[in-house]
């Protein structure tokens, strides 16, 4: 490893455009592991610059910490993560937000009726809840909610 790729938390703050206190909050959640110089000083190495992209990205799609953290432990440790890598964890990611995709969709198209219908009693709702069979389901706006299948 050249000495060009070890980088100290100023410099990949400046390239990720985060504070170095979010950097360190990463850290803390375990989603990048910094090296320690012999004067305890956080290095990182050039990769963890794609890292804390990855992670920024994930939480704009939504992603929580957690999981950004289980994506993230397939990624190796020690090692720059390949294009491979990349691309199982994103066809991971892809799976979820497909299922999310159709999430939305299915509570979008079913927002006016279920909600506009102006019976505002999702339990005796004659046009979309018939004598409430969406009872059996689970509690609240069945129609709407994503299923548990």
């Amino acid at each position: 490893m050249k000495h060009s790729d070890i980088l100290s938390i100023g410099t990949i703050a400046k390239r990720t455009g985060l504070s170095v206190s979010a950097i360190r909050f990463y850290e803390d959640k375990g989603l990048i592991v910094p090296h320690r110089n012999a004067s305890g000083h956080r290095r990182f190495i050039r990769s963890d610059i794609r890292r804390l992209s990855f992670i920024l990205i994930m939480q704009q799609l939504g992603f929580s910490i957690e999981e950004i953290r289980k994506s993230m432990s397939k990624l190796p440790n020690g090692r720059t993560p390949t294009k491979q890598d990349w691309s199982e964890i994103s066809a991971a990611c892809m799976r979820i937000l497909e299922d999310r995709i159709a999430s939305l969709e299915r509570m979008k198209n079913n927002l006016n009726g279920c909600i506009g219908c102006g019976c505002l009693s999702l339990s005796n709702c004659e046009l979309y809840n018939p004598e409430d069979r969406l009872n059996a389901r689970g509690h609240g706006p069945q129609n709407i909610l994503p299923s548990s299948d």
